[in-house]
């Protein structure tokens, strides 16, 4: 941490030029909308059941992804960036919540013990934090918000 001379904010700075899986890490969470949310939201969505396998297809292949970034990246410690939290565990920890009710809203469960161990372990993890459980949502209230807002929309769209 460095402390700029012309403020008194402290803010943080990289103390060595990025890395080929640093660069991987912060493409995957700068691209986490793009591959996790927009086919997330297809698949809630999804006025067929076509249309929402695909969606949880794209987020599935997108989740791999992120394990392998995680494997990559972690070299075996806790988190994204080492041993402690860094960007990309950020960008995707504010996912979990949503992604976490994926199952009960979407009919599929993106973290699985075969196919995602590491980040399975990894929400885990992160979800243990003391930020974590102060900033997440509830799944179980953020599930049934989405449910009421999918029906809202359904109707809407019906009138």
């Amino acid at each position: 941490m460095r402390t700029s001379s012309r403020t008194s904010t402290t803010r943080a700075t990289c103390s060595s030029p990025p890395t080929r899986c640093t660069r991987r890490c912060r493409y995957s969470s700068t691209t986490a909308s793009q591959s996790l949310v927009i086919p997330w939201k297809v698949a809630f969505m999804a006025d067929g059941e076509e249309e929402k396998t695909e969606g949880i297809k794209q987020m599935l292949a997108a989740v791999h992804t992120l394990e392998g970034a995680l494997k990559e990246c972690s070299k075996g410690k806790p988190f994204f960036g080492g041993d402690s939290v860094g960007y990309v565990d950020i960008a995707l920890g504010g996912l979990l919540a949503f992604l976490q009710g994926t199952e009960e809203l979407c009919g599929s469960k993106p973290f699985d013990i075969a196919s995602t161990p590491l980040l399975l372990a990894w929400v885990e993890r992160f979800t243990a934090l003391d930020a974590a459980k102060v900033a997440l949502p509830n799944v179980s209230k953020l599930v049934e918000f989405a449910k009421t807002k999918r029906a809202q929309m359904v109707l809407s769209i019906k009138k």
